[in-house]
């Protein structure tokens, strides 16, 4: 009995152990894989060089020069500059990056293929072109694979996350979001939130992140047998509705060759996004955006009539007027004490009209400022305290109010008159 009681114990501590793991694993900002280039940068890919030198360095450095002369001349001969060669120095100055793409080096030789990319900005000078690229609204993109039977997005690194982060956007039309699937991406981009519909939290989520839209890349991979073929069935999805726009498939000969499989994929299904886009199949949901706010309605004062109860609007009545939203007057009085506070807020109260009357700029034997919520003109707010004994001095939303002081009639004698 005791040992049965050791063993329950131990594996309790073990089921909680593996329950906090398994929560801090959720949120673990350490996960995920961040772009690797969003810029805008023209890319020239698959460029062989082949290069000898006395030393591995000097081949090396020379196979890079190469390589920027030969990716110059295709980028100029495919955006329709001619090809014209230009110098080293103006090469470096509008080359952002050597992409290695496969290389062999030996004692004295270089082998390679490679990749280059050139400033969009500077590169479209010299070749007289704009560098301007239309492209679509920002897509928010949320890979999905499944292996195995199990759907993964972000919940832990997974080839397709990576193959998406490793594409180069620089040439797309497609304007991408990319989250790099750390902090709260795994709780609030999943498998389960690509199937539901309701536009509310779609909203919330694409807020977050910038976006305008949903893509939805998903991949289905089959392997044949351990090391074996792998089969990769890829779809094109957009939108809160999940909807396809297009699927293909594609096989590699063993494991080792996935990424290679998911560079493809991205790379065909970037060039889908594309024609769907100029085929007008991207367009924005409009159910995405906020619903707009209620315009009111004008109504016509003299003749309007309320719906709900038949009752014509009297611009003179304020009973009538609770759905105008009033003007704000502000009203400075002479206070000299916390009694006469009271005294002219309930004097405002009382007035017809008047919705709110409260004190913002208290001064205690001085002058306090009052903001007042009145349905009318100001004009009348004005006539109704004249008629209640104040003085009104200025114009407008801003006056003044004083007490007008009680004068006595010229034939009676004041009370402190002593009889004789």
């Amino acid at each position: 009995m005791r040992f049965r009681s050791i063993l329950a114990a131990g594996a309790a501590v073990a089921l909680a152990m593996g329950a906090g793991h398994s929560t801090s694993a959720q949120v673990d900002t350490a996960r995920g894989v961040a772009p690797v280039d969003s810029s805008g940068s023209y890319e020239v890919s698959g460029v062989t060089v082949d290069v000898a030198a006395p030393t591995a360095d000097q081949a090396r450095y020379g196979g890079w020069r190469l390589a920027q002369r030969k990716a110059w001349v295709q980028l100029s001969n495919r955006l329709g500059g001619g090809g014209a060669a230009i110098g080293d120095g103006t090469l470096d100055q509008i080359v952002s990056g050597i992409v290695v793409e496969n290389e062999q080096i030996g004692p004295k030789r270089y082998v390679a293929r490679l990749g280059v990319l050139f400033n969009r900005s500077r590169a479209a000078s010299l070749l007289g072109i704009s560098a301007y690229a239309d492209r679509s609204p920002p897509m928010l993109v949320i890979p999905v694979q499944w292996s195995g039977g199990v759907g993964t997005v972000f919940e832990q690194t997974t080839d397709w996350q990576r193959a998406w982060a490793r594409f180069r956007t620089g040439n797309s039309a497609i304007d991408y979001i990319r989250p790099a699937g750390t902090g709260a991406d795994s709780l609030l981009l999943n498998v389960g939130q690509v199937q539901r519909p309701g536009r509310g939290w779609w909203r919330t989520v694409i807020d977050q992140y910038g976006a305008s839209d949903i893509l939805i890349p998903v991949v289905r991979l089959y392997r044949q047998w351990p090391g074996g073929p792998v089969i990769g069935v890829f779809q094109a999805r957009h939108g809160p509705d999940n909807r396809l726009i297009g699927s293909f498939t594609l096989r590699v000969g063993s494991s080792a060759g996935i990424a290679q499989l998911l560079d493809a994929g991205v790379k065909r299904l970037d060039d889908m996004y594309a024609r769907a886009l100029r085929g007008g199949m991207l367009s924005v949901d409009p159910t995405l955006s906020p619903p707009p706010a209620p315009t009111p309605v004008e109504t016509d004062e003299g003749d309007a009539v309320d719906s709900a109860d038949g009752v014509i609007n009297d611009p003179n009545n304020p009973a009538t007027l609770s759905n105008s939203p009033g003007i704000a007057i502000t009203v400075q009085a002479d206070t000299p004490s916390a009694s006469a506070v009271a005294n002219i807020e309930s004097i405002l109260r009382g007035v017809p009209g008047v919705r709110s009357a409260q004190t913002t700029s208290l001064a205690l034997g001085g002058v306090s400022v009052l903001r007042v919520t009145f349905d009318g003109d100001p004009d009348g707010f004005r006539a109704a305290m004249e008629a209640r004994g104040y003085q009104v001095l200025g114009s407008g939303t801003a006056i003044r109010i004083r007490r007008v002081p009680q004068l006595l009639p010229p034939d009676l004698s004041r009370d402190n008159v002593t009889g004789g």
